[in-house]
């Protein structure tokens, strides 16, 4: 959670917008083309030179409202609203179906009774927690605490993703090919252990982050009140003490993004010479990993410091660490006290949000994370059209055949560097609505009477799932996300993009929307996805998923030149009055942005046959073309939000993306951008990365 790691994926910000219309079945093609741009979105008091964001985007956001249980809205919400309401249409019917012990209907609607039985939920209060936390009251010495952090390991599914439960832990583990050797399949270890969403919110001298960490001690020490732990305040500085001392052993985001940095091979024998201090042995049997021999080590400092500081700090404070994330974790299954101080503070404090989610959402949400599979297997049988796989697959194959045209025509690139470069283009699997192979979920108990059990036990499923592909061949169709995300993603391990049916809608993508409108929004997607495998973290990796330098020096130098224009572009810009973006954070999202949408672009071009584009609703084909590009990513947000955004996100915040079309010539004609207007850049100044 705190890592930057293993996927270096191009993840699209799952952030949110304004409800969405119907979810249903679409037909692939009208015989008049809608024009796929919300006109009436549009300020036009604001020239497009100046802002394009505003410009495509400022009407809808002056009479768009947050909803009070967001902290943000927009698009990707307008997508997520209609997915969520095919899933909850998914759970009703099991919840009506009587389904047989074993199925996964049977496990859906158990997890989503236990989940939203609130009156069992109070009068169970923290008995489902007695056992841990008697077992951690129990430890004795530093070997008994080496084995329970062992046993408390668990899969990190997703290591872009800064709010999922590795924090919770001192380790997480993320299982995949070996950066040298496509064919192995190891364990990847990767730094824990904060409660915060990263280093920064320990360290960080800023005014705000002070603020955020005398608050976060107070929750520490809320939740153990509320669990009748004896003297709440002082366990509390205590914990916040620790995680302050294993922030400072963290690798920081923009250096964890660093392939390079990051492959360290490690054998087991090695860990007690490297990181003295953790008892390895109990370590990796509780970690049922105690016959594996071969490790990479994300962050080798960080994991060096944190097993330091078992050895040198107090029994009692790791204690209290662990009472503390022990209860944290499930809050959301915990009686109703818990679980609002856990939104005042997560929620609230970090992102602006107003009230909790309903309870029924966010069972929906839940039965989504842990039953994902099942959920969509049924999703894509009620949802996805074959009609829009098939035109998504031409766009996707026509989106290709731009890039590497680009590719081939590189006046700057040597012929070696740009036929490693084609045969990554010509190699890369893309799976488009759904994988080909389903999860079984046959091992996993879901009780309607257990929340806290089933997230446990689904926790402790989904580690077993992931450790059983050790050893074993790895598999390039393997997805990382389910059909009914809101997402797609870039996988450079496996030279593979995954783009679920969920995204697949409007406003990113209506089938009945003219070409212009669908190449802008959901082609854009597709490039960017694309283009994250030649971006400076995708770029490290060959056609095979190899961590290999296939560039020439010359070639190299000159494409860390056009990132690093692109770094200065961001660092430029204001969030708010004194906080600035991060563009070496956002390198990779910023690199695939501007290289996507122009791969994009010239698929929509080659889309047209030679022919013009058809004026619509007075708009010529760039310029609907443009505008979809900006619609895609309109989102208004809370302050806190956007701060914790620019703090800890490797995307940048929406209203920045918007504005890569001022690296394309053809947005300068389009709309009439000349010298002068704010977002006006001298052509040699435009960053055009591939």
């Amino acid at each position: 959670m705190n890592s930057r790691a293993i996927l270096l994926a191009a993840l699209l910000a799952t952030a949110a917008c304004t409800p969405g219309g119907d979810a249903g079945n679409q037909s692939s093609a009208t015989a008049t083309p809608t024009i796929g741009v919300d006109v009436e979105g549009l300020n036009k008091q604001v020239r497009p030179g100046d802002d394009f964001d505003e410009y495509a985007n400022g009407g809808w956001r002056a009479r768009t409202e947050i909803p009070a249980d967001r902290s943000s809205t927009g698009s990707f919400l307008q997508v997520f609203n209609k997915a969520e309401a095919n899933n909850a249409a998914i759970i009703k019917a099991a919840l009506e179906a009587s389904a047989g012990a074993g199925s996964d209907q049977r496990r859906i609607a158990d997890w989503y009774r236990a989940y939203t039985d609130t009156a069992g939920i109070e009068t169970r209060g923290l008995a489902p927690l007695g056992s841990e936390l008697d077992a951690i009251a129990r430890l004795g010495d530093k070997k008994a605490l080496s084995a329970m952090l062992g046993a408390n390991v668990r899969a990190d599914v997703d290591p872009l993703n800064a709010t999922d439960f590795e924090t919770e832990n001192l380790f997480g583990i993320f299982v995949t090919q070996a950066f040298g050797q496509p064919e192995a399949t190891v364990p990847y270890l990767l730094q824990g252990g904060l409660g915060l969403p990263e280093r920064d919110y320990y360290l960080s001298g800023e005014s705000e982050m002070a603020e955020i960490r005398d608050q976060y001690r107070a929750y520490i020490g809320k939740l153990l009140s509320l669990a009748n732990v004896t003297e709440p305040d002082a366990r509390a500085q205590r914990v916040f003490n620790l995680e302050l001392k294993i922030a400072r052993a963290h690798a920081d985001q923009v250096a964890s993004q660093d392939a390079n940095k990051a492959n360290n091979p490690w054998k087991k024998a090695d860990f007690a010479r490297k990181a003295p201090g953790i008892d390895w042995d109990a370590f990796w049997s509780a970690a049922q990993l105690g016959n594996q021999q071969d490790f990479i080590v994300w962050q080798p400092d960080a994991v060096a410091g944190m097993a330091k500081l078992v050895a040198s700090e107090p029994l009692q404070a790791w204690q209290d660490w662990l009472v503390f994330h022990r209860i944290n974790e499930v809050t959301e299954v915990l009686p109703a006290a818990f679980d609002q101080a856990h939104f005042e503070f997560y929620n609230q404090t970090l992102r602006g949000q107003l009230k909790p989610r309903p309870r029924d959402k966010r069972a929906i949400a839940s039965v989504d994370t842990w039953l994902g599979d099942a959920v969509g297997q049924l999703y894509v049988k009620d949802y996805f059209p074959a009609s829009s796989k098939a035109d998504i697959q031409n766009m996707v194959k026509g989106i290709l055949a731009a890039f590497d045209k680009r590719v081939a025509g590189l006046p700057w690139m040597a012929e070696s560097t740009k036929a490693e470069a084609r045969k990554k283009i010509a190699t890369m699997r893309v799976g488009i609505g759904y994988p080909e192979t389903w999860r079984s979920y046959a091992s996993l108990d879901v009780k309607a009477d257990d929340p806290v059990g089933n997230l446990r036990r689904a926790e402790l499923a989904e580690y077993r799932h992931q450790l059983a592909k050790i050893g074993k061949p790895v598999d390039r169709g393997e997805w990382w996300m389910t059909p009914q995300t809101v997402n797609a993603v870039n996988l450079p391990l496996q030279n593979a993009l995954n783009f679920p049916a969920a995204i697949l809608q409007a406003p990113f993508y209506d089938p009945n929307a003219d070409a212009a409108a669908k190449y802008g929004s959901i082609g854009a997607v597709i490039g960017h996805e694309i283009s994250h495998g030649f971006d400076d973290l995708g770029a490290n990796f060959d056609a095979s998923g190899r961590l290999r330098n296939w560039w020439t020096p010359a070639d190299l130098a000159r494409f860390k030149a056009s990132g690093q224009a692109l770094v200065e572009q961001y660092n430029a810009y204001e969030a708010l009055p004194g906080l600035k973006l991060n563009g070496k954070l956002t390198l990779s999202e910023n690199i695939a942005d501007v290289a996507g949408l122009a791969a994009a672009y010239d698929a929509y071009k080659a889309s047209l046959g030679g022919k013009e584009a058809p004026v619509i609703g007075g708009l010529t084909g760039d310029q609907r073309f443009f505008l979809a590009f900006a619609q895609s990513w309109r989102e208004k947000q809370r302050e806190q939000q956007l701060r914790n955004r620019v703090a800890t996100d490797a995307h940048a915040p929406a209203r920045w993306r918007a504005q890569t079309v001022r690296n394309l010539d053809a947005w300068y004609p389009a709309f009439d951008v000349q010298p002068g207007q704010k977002l006006y850049l001298a052509p040699e100044k435009r960053v055009k990365v591939w």
